[in-house]
C-alpha cells in the first residue's frame, strides 16, 4: 500500500481535523501553499507563562511522545463575526475549550471538554502593553481568553489557565472564531447533527431531529445555550462534542481528493489562530502526518467531571485530578497503558480511582449531615448516609422522604461551604444550593444517584449472571463515575446522550 493510500484510510483524529484540511497543500501547487501560509494568524508566543509544566521525554531515542492541543472557540464579534453570533463587536470570550491528548502510540486520543462557567484560578497572564496580570482565584474559565481586552482575545492565557489546571503542558493550540465553523461546514457541503428539539429563541430557529447543518445554522447548534437541549453549557458541550465527530467522518466519507480538501483548507486556516509552532502550512502538514493513524473509533470524548455550584460549576475531586494524572501518566481512563514507545515526564503509578481526598478536619467530621431520599426508593438514603460515614463524617442522620428529586442537591448554609465542598465530591453532578440559615448540611438525593453496590443491568437482564458491582465512587471497569458518566465514544450516535441528564 502506497503511502498516500494509507494517508486517506487512516487520517481518523479529532485534533487532527484542522491539519487534515491542509494535507492537501502537498502537490497542490507552490500558489496555494503561499495562500494557506497568508490566512493563517499567529498569537505571540511571549505570552506564555515561563513556568510551565515539564514536557514529555522519549522513552527511547526516536521514541514518540504525547501531545497535547487545546482547541478554543472564540464567540468575538470583531471581524464579521457579528453577522453570525449576532450582538457588539468586541473580544469575546472563550465559551468551547477542547483539550486533546493524543497518546505516545499516536493511534489514540481523548479530548477533555472543559465547561465554561468553571471556576479556576487564572495565573499571572501578559497585557497589552506588556505587563502581567495579578493571579485571581475563583474566575469563570472562559473569561481567560478576554484578560488584557486584546483584540483577537488572549489565546496564551487560557493556554496558561489549562497548564495550571491540569499540570499537562500544552504544545499546540488553536482557536477558531464563528465564520471558521460556519465556512468549514459549508465547505463540507453540511455536517450531520441532531437537534434535541423544536428551537425558535434569541434569534435562532432549528428544527427537531436528525439534519445537515451548515452556515448560519452550524453556528446556532454549536453556540446556541437556550432553548435547546436542558439549556446547560453541559448540554452545549455534548452537541459540540457530536458536531465535531460528524465533521471528521463527513470529510472521511467524501474522500481525501483534492476537489474536497482545497475549499476545506482554504476555508480553515481563514478562520485559524495558532501558536508559533503551527503558524505555516507545513508546519500543520507535518502535524497532521504525526497522528495520521488515531482512527475515529480510537477517539474519545470527556467533559471533565463537575457539578453545579450556584450558577456557576466546579470540578469534582478527586475525579478531576484523577483525570488530569492519567493523561499526565498517558494513560487511558480506565489506567491502562497504551502500545507507544514514549512516556510522559515522570511518570509515576496511577492513582486509584478511589483515592482519599484531602483529610477532614475535626469541624467538617462533626458538622451536621441531613440525607433525605428524593427518589423513594426503599434504602437510599441509607446508603448515601454510609457513604458520608466512609469518608469520615461523623454526624449524619437521615430525613424524611421527598419524592420526585430528579437531580441530586446539597443545600448548605454559606458558612458551611467546605464541609459542602466536601460532601458534593462524593455525589458526582449534584448540584449545589446556598440555604442561609440551614442547620445542617442537606444532601436530597435524586434519581441521578447510583448507591455504591448497585446491580448493574445486565444482571437483571440475566438472572443467572453473578451481579456487578462496583465500590462507591467508580465503576465496574474501574473508571470513576465523574470521568465515566461524562464520556462519549468519537463514533457514538450522533443523537445519543445529547444533554447531562441523559
Amino acid at each position: 500500500m502506497s503511502s498516500s493510500t494509507r494517508r486517506r484510510r487512516y487520517l481518523r483524529t479529532a485534533i487532527g481535523l484542522a491539519a487534515v484540511l491542509v494535507l492537501s497543500v502537498v502537490g497542490a501547487g507552490a500558489w496555494f501553499y503561499h495562500r494557506l501560509d497568508s490566512n493563517i494568524t499567529t498569537f505571540d508566543a511571549g505570552g506564555v507563562a515561563t513556568e510551565r509544566p515539564p514536557a514529555p521525554v522519549p522513552v527511547s531515542p526516536g521514541a514518540q511522545v504525547p501531545v497535547n492541543v487545546l482547541l478554543l472557540g472564540s464567540d468575538t464579534r470583531d471581524d464579521g463575526n457579528s453577522a453570525l453570533g449576532g450582538g457588539e463587536e468586541g473580544v469575546g470570550n472563550s465559551d468551547t475549550a477542547i483539550l486533546v491528548h493524543v497518546y505516545a502510540d499516536h493511534k489514540h486520543a481523548v479530548g477533555v471538554s472543559i465547561p465554561r462557567d468553571t471556576l479556576v484560578t487564572i495565573p499571572s497572564c501578559k497585557l497589552a502593553d506588556g505587563t502581567w496580570s495579578k493571579p485571581r482565584n475563583d474566575q469563570m474559565f472562559n473569561s481567560a481568553f478576554s484578560v488584557g481586552l486584546l483584540p483577537k482575545g488572549n489565546p496564551a492565557c487560557t493556554q496558561n489557565t489549562v497548564e495550571a489546571l491540569t499540570g499537562l503542558r500544552i504544545d499546540h493550540t488553536v482557536v477558531v472564531d464563528f465564520k471558521g465553523a460556519a465556512a468549514m461546514a459549508d465547505a463540507l457541503g453540511g455536517v450531520e447533527a441532531c437537534v434535541p428539539n423544536d428551537v425558535n429563541e434569541y434569534g435562532i430557529r432549528l428544527k427537531k431531529g436528525l439534519q445537515k447543518l451548515s452556515g448560519q445554522s452550524a453556528v446556532d447548534y454549536l453556540r446556541a445555550r437556550h432553548g435547546i437541549g436542558d439549556n446547560s453549557d453541559i448540554g452545549r458541550m455534548k452537541r459540540q462534542q457530536a458536531f465535531l465527530s460528524s465533521m471528521i467522518k463527513k470529510v472521511q466519507d467524501q474522500g481525501f481528493s483534492l476537489p474536497t480538501l482545497l475549499p476545506l483548507a482554504d476555508a480553515a486556516t481563514k478562520s485559524l489562530t495558532v501558536d508559533e509552532g503551527l503558524g505555516t502550512a507545513m508546519k500543520l502538514v507535518d502535524f497532521a502526518r504525526s497522528v495520521e493513524d488515531v482512527k475515529l473509533s480510537d477517539v474519545t470524548f470527556v467533559t471533565a467531571p463537575w457539578r453545579f455550584a450556584g450558577e456557576r460549576v466546579r470540578l469534582v475531586q478527586p475525579d478531576a485530578d484523577t483525570l488530569w494524572k492519567l493523561l499526565r501518566e498517558d494513560r487511558t481512563l480506565d489506567g491502562q497503558v497504551t502500545a507507544g514507545t514514549g512516556a510522559a515526564a515522570s511518570p509515576t503509578p496511577t492513582a486509584s480511582p478511589t483515592a482519599a481526598a484531602a483529610p477532614l478536619t475535626p469541624e467538617q467530621a462533626a458538622a451536621p449531615i441531613t440525607v433525605v431520599n428524593g427518589v423513594g426508593t426503599a434504602g437510599l438514603a441509607g446508603s448515601g448516609a454510609q457513604t458520608l460515614k466512609g469518608r469520615g463524617f461523623q454526624n449524619v442522620v437521615l430525613g424524611a422522604n421527598n419524592p420526585g428529586k430528579q437531580q441530586t442537591e446539597i443545600g448548605y448554609d454559606p458558612a458551611q461551604k467546605a464541609v459542602a465542598d466536601q460532601v458534593a465530591a462524593l455525589f458526582p453532578g449534584a448540584r449545589t444550593v446556598e440555604e442561609p440559615g440551614a442547620d445542617s448540611v442537606t444532601v436530597t438525593l435524586g434519581a441521578d444517584y447510583q448507591p455504591a453496590g448497585a446491580t448493574q443491568p445486565n444482571s437483571a437482564s440475566s438472572p443467572s449472571a453473578a451481579p456487578t458491582t462496583a465500590p462507591s465512587g467508580t465503576t465496574p471497569s474501574g473508571i470513576p463515575t465523574g470521568i465515566a458518566e461524562n464520556t462519549r465514544g468519537a463514533d457514538t450516535d450522533p443523537c445519543a446522550n445529547l444533554t447531562f441528564g441523559s
